[in-house]
């Protein structure tokens, strides 16, 4: 089972609980399947990847607008999912030094080229 889906579960029954709702009222709230959105708290199943539902979420959990939590919240479900956000591969010097990222995650060095590479979009950031 993928810890990420887990740990976003445990974040989102968090959430819903301090809130004070149960799982049948949230559910309405958002218009949700109770079935699926415990399978979700369970880490059984990914979050949905709609931004917008994600938002709608958000909102009813309590999250202001345009807080960083609400970042982190869309930022949370998509990583449970497996997904990079769209704002990271819209950049285009990021999208590039990915493959490198993922190297270093794995143990692997990067190229002297890829490290100077790195080293210039520092410079230049």
């Amino acid at each position: 089972m993928n810890k990420n889906l887990k740990k976003f579960g445990r974040f989102l029954k968090e959430l819903r609980i301090k809130r004070e709702l149960s799982l049948r009222e949230i559910c309405k709230l958002v218009d949700y399947d109770s079935s699926n959105w415990s399978k979700i708290e369970r880490g059984v199943i990914s979050p949905p990847s709609d931004k917008k539902v994600l938002m709608s979420w958000a909102k009813v959990l309590g999250f202001s607008k345009n807080s960083k939590d609400i970042e982190k919240f869309v930022d949370s479900a998509q990583v449970a999912q497996g997904i990079i956000p769209q704002d990271i591969l819209s950049q285009k010097n990021a999208v590039d030094y990915l493959p490198a990222f993922f190297r270093t995650m794995r143990n692997t060095k990067p190229t002297k080229e890829e490290i100077d590479r790195l080293i210039e979009l520092i410079r230049n950031a």
